[in-house]
């Protein structure tokens, strides 16, 4: 099976939110399965057991979830790639409330990130826009957007959202910077 959606990870890793699925060029990752995939990243053992051997889109999908492949949850959580942080929850999410209503929820952040990477970078803050998106609940980024929204300048406007975008972060307790 290919893969239909190529911003979801069959490890449960949010490729439309990570800063490497907008960059132009030759580092831009297509996402799970997407376009020039097999090209840009080695085999990949977990997409290659669940979209290709078990036909799914995403891991927590498969009756035997969690398998050995997910053993060291520790190291995939101290994983200083942000993207990297939601594979648990989203896998939860799926678990829980079913693939549709993740979907949906992964398709507001995804579209929440494209609106600021539109309308409010300024060619300098993709990366923290990318993690905000990743973090931080749907509700504080649409009020982060709506704090900023008058703004003109596209740099004010850019460092607007970002401080809006911090100052939630901590009211929230999320890092939006890698760990090193």
């Amino acid at each position: 099976m290919e893969k239909q959606w190529a911003t979801i990870g069959c490890c449960g890793i949010d490729c439309g939110l990570c800063p490497r699925f907008y960059t132009e060029g030759r580092s831009r990752c297509p996402g799970c399965g997407g376009d020039d995939f097999a090209q840009k990243h080695p085999p990949c053992g977990i997409r290659t057991c669940c979209a290709v051997k078990h036909g799914k889109e995403l891991c927590a999908l498969c009756d035997e979830f969690p398998c050995a492949r997910f053993d060291d949850r520790e190291a995939m959580e101290r994983d200083s790639f942000v993207t990297h942080k939601r594979i648990f929850p989203n896998h939860a999410q799926v678990r829980e409330e079913g693939f549709e209503a993740f979907l949906a929820a992964h398709n507001e952040r995804v579209a929440l990130l494209q609106t600021m990477l539109a309308d409010y970078d300024d060619g300098r803050s993709k990366s923290e826009f990318c993690f905000a998106a990743a973090l931080l609940k749907t509700d504080s980024l649409k009020a982060a957007m709506d704090e900023c929204a008058g703004e003109t300048d596209r740099k004010r406007k850019a460092e607007a959202l970002k401080t809006a975008l911090r100052r939630l972060a901590d009211e929230q307790g999320v890092c939006l910077k890698p760990q090193r």
